[in-house]
This record gives C-alpha cells, sequence and structure tokens, in this order.
C-alpha cells in the first residue's frame, strides 16, 4: 500500500495564510506582517503547491477563500493560538508574565478601556497588547471566530455559546446642545422627548438595542432624524444642533463636563445597562489573558466610582445653570 503523502507546511506559510485569509488583501497582510508584498505572494504559492488545492481564488478584484482555504484557515488558527498559548504558559512557569493579549472592544468602550489599559501595561511590561475597535457587528464577527483572546461590549449577542461576566456600569443618558430649551429644566419627560427630532447609532449597535427596548417598555417612540454610525459623529450633530440623541455616559461625559453638550436630568433616565467581558465557552485563557481578566475585575469598583464622579460633575453642572 502506499502511504499518504504528507505537506510540507511552515508556521510562516500559516501566518501568512491566515493574515491573507482575513484580511482579504495580500497588501494588507503584507502590511500587517511587516513583510514585502512579493513575498506574501511567494508563501501562498507554495503553501497552495504543497496543499495541492487552490486555496484562494480572485473573482474580479476582491479575493475570496475557497473550501479548501477555509480548512486550512481553521487549522492554521488552531495552530497558531496553541503556539501563542504554549509560549505565554511557558513564560509564565519561569515567573515571567509576557506573551500577546488580544483584546477586542465596541467603539463605545474605547472611551475607558484605554485607560485601564495603562496601569494594566505598567503592571506587566513583558505583556504586548493588541487592541482592536469595531462596532457590534464587527465584534461579533470576531467573537464568532474566536481571533481574540477577550472581548469588551455592552451587549453580549443571545444564541451564541459564550461566556459573560459584568465588571462595569454603563448608563445611557439623553444629551442636547447647551442652548437647548431643555437643557435648562431641572425635571424632563420622556413625553417631552417625544416632540424632538433624536440622532441615532446604526440598527444593532448595543446603544440603539438598549434604547429601543427601554422606549418600548415605556409606551414612548420618538422621531428619528438621522442615524449615525460612530458617537463622535453623533456628538459633533447634537452640538451643532441637529437634533437630542441618547449616548453611553461614557462617551458623552467629557463634552459635558466641558459644557459643550448638556446631560438631560430625563425621568427614568440613565438606562442602567453593564459593560460585560466576553469569551467562548469552554474558551481555555493564556496566562496573559487570565491575568487581564482578573484585573479587570479587580478594576471595576474602581471603574463604577469614576463614572459616578463624573455623573456628579454633570449633575453639579446641570443645577448650576
Amino acid at each position: 500500500m502506499r502511504g499518504r503523502a504528507s505537506m510540507h507546511l511552515t508556521l510562516r506559510q500559516l501566518k501568512v495564510f491566515e493574515a491573507v485569509a482575513r484580511r482579504l488583501s495580500f497588501s494588507r497582510a503584507a502590511e500587517e506582517l511587516h513583510l514585502a508584498q512579493p513575498t506574501v505572494s511567494m508563501q501562498m504559492k507554495q503553501l497552495a503547491d504543497s496543499a495541492g488545492l487552490p486555496l484562494l481564488e480572485q473573482v474580479g478584484k476582491r479575493i475570496h477563500v475557497t473550501q479548501a482555504g477555509e480548512s486550512v484557515r481553521a487549522a492554521a488558527r488552531e495552530v497558531l493560538k496553541s503556539l501563542e498559548v504554549l509560549e505565554m504558559t511557558l513564560a509564565d512557569l519561569k515567573g515571567l508574565r509576557q506573551g500577546k493579549l488580544k483584546l477586542a472592544v465596541v467603539t463605545t468602550a474605547k472611551y475607558f478601556v484605554p485607560r485601564l489599559l495603562g496601569p494594566f501595561a505598567r503592571q506587566h511590561p513583558g505583556i504586548d497588547i493588541a487592541l482592536e475597535v469595531g462596532n457590534r457587528s464587527e465584534i461579533i464577527r470576531r467573537l464568532s471566530a474566536n481571533e481574540d483572546d477577550l472581548y469588551i461590549m455592552g451587549a453580549p449577542p443571545q444564541g451564541m455559546d459564550i461566556e459573560r461576566h459584568p465588571f462595569a456600569d454603563n448608563p445611557i443618558v439623553a444629551i442636547a446642545p447647551n442652548d437647548h430649551p431643555l437643557a435648562s429644566k431641572r425635571r424632563v419627560t420622556l413625553a417631552m422627548l417625544a416632540g424632538e427630532s433624536f440622532l441615532m447609532r446604526e440598527e444593532g449597535s448595543g446603544t440603539r438595542m438598549a434604547v429601543e427596548r427601554f422606549l418600548k417598555e415605556k409606551g414612548v417612540r420618538l422621531k428619528i432624524k438621522m442615524e449615525l454610525g460612530s458617537n463622535e459623529a453623533i456628538k459633533q450633530a447634537v452640538s451643532g444642533g441637529l437634533g437630542l440623541s441618547m449616548l453611553s455616559l461614557h462617551a458623552a461625559a467629557q463634552e459635558a463636563l466641558r459644557g459643550e453638550l448638556a446631560v438631560l436630568n430625563v425621568d427614568g433616565l440613565p438606562i442602567r445597562r453593564s459593560w460585560y467581558i466576553v469569551h467562548r465557552s469552554g474558551k481555555v485563557l493564556s496566562p496573559v489573558a487570565r491575568t487581564f481578566f482578573d484585573f479587570l475585575g479587580q478594576e471595576g469598583p474602581a471603574l463604577r466610582l469614576e463614572l459616578d464622579a463624573r455623573q456628579r460633575g454633570v449633575s453639579a453642572g446641570r443645577a448650576g445653570k
């Protein structure tokens, strides 16, 4: 009997292929890996020759992963992840805290996560941190593909095999231009808001989902004038007088404290939510990921105190008008 032909793969080929398949671009993969594009093309050709099947195909200007390529990509991820865990486990056994933390967060979390990463990095200077920021659908896609160690979001997906752990508050407030008539009122009813035009995050965002659920419970409908894909765009539009909005206090606090926006004192608000740290069920966290997970659990109370102080500052500013 003839034995099966063995594939001669290298770790470098698998790493390059994983980046190309994820980015669907030779140039972006080359940039990410700090390689020349011809080197990436050569590695892909050698890998395809070894596999004996096309792993990528180009239709027009777009690259697509073939069925064989999907199998190779899944295997590449498993191999690379296992090597990462092994590397960090060995470093941990040596009494070191070295390795890499891959963290993905929704856009609103970018207002506080970098402040948490600062002290974490100072405590563990040997750890390299890769931070990905994206909208909720992008972070869910990454979570589904298990591309990162941990995820931070305000609305973990339902129906996915994941573990979620609340660690901090994420209140949603109503904001308005500073010169808006409602900004000077000590009490604003939901009925008053119903007469205003609103700027909202896109469908599917965690903030939008929480607001819609809250309003449905209260039997209130808002006039949605515009949908915008980022908190920054919404804050600029509100400041420019295009309408009101509802955002996480994390996103609006700085502008409110500087007097650039007003946080309205609305009956029933803020909407009480939590920030969650999320990972796939059954995932074996690397020593570095476990260290950061424990760090977040310790920092959650401090983050709540900071947010309470900001909320008091916003309220004091409103009362002083």
